[in-house]
């Protein structure tokens, strides 16, 4: 990161804004071209050691099942905070905003529990709430897919002048 005065590594933050996103930017690469789509997603830290995983849901066909099928590497960008500012000249506007990039593997779920479980966990990041329930029947009309972080990056970009850092 060039600008690491603007890095987040505490973990308590870099939660927060996974658990704040509304959506995700899905970076996949098709024979050697990028494709990009915005999903939401839900967002789990494993028991065991501590990565991030993420779940997004789809429809049963489509290109981005076709690329992952493909090519299971992934990577994916997540913001809250956005907002635009002013400048006095044209090169002092800019926008506020924290994010996170990260990269990883991304696999489709066929076993029905985890795709219950999955699809709490997405409720739980969208809504706030957990009480929600599938069965296999309605887990059946989706595809869940499961990334596996390997790597992850936050960084927060402040109003300019302001004391938040």
């Amino acid at each position: 990161m060039r600008r690491r005065e603007r890095e987040i590594t505490d973990p308590a933050q870099i939660d927060e804004i996974l658990n704040a996103g509304e959506y995700l930017h899905l970076g996949l690469v098709d024979d050697g071209m990028p494709y990009v789509v915005p999903l939401n997603y839900g967002v789990v830290k494993d028991p065991e050691d501590g990565h991030y995983i993420l779940y997004l849901h789809g429809a049963h066909q489509g290109r981005k099942l076709d690329i992952i099928r493909k090519n299971p590497n992934c990577c994916f960008t997540v913001e809250t905070n956005v907002a635009p500012f002013t400048g006095r000249m044209a090169c002092q506007y800019g926008m506020t905003y924290e994010c996170i990039m990260g990269f990883g593997q991304i696999h489709i779920i066929e076993d029905v529990e985890e795709k219950i479980s999955s699809l709490k966990a997405l409720m739980m990041t969208q809504t706030g709430s957990d009480d929600y329930e599938f069965d296999a029947r309605m887990v059946s009309i989706v595809t869940v897919m499961r990334i596996d972080v390997q790597e992850l990056s936050a960084k927060r970009r402040p109003l300019p002048g302001s004391e938040e850092h």
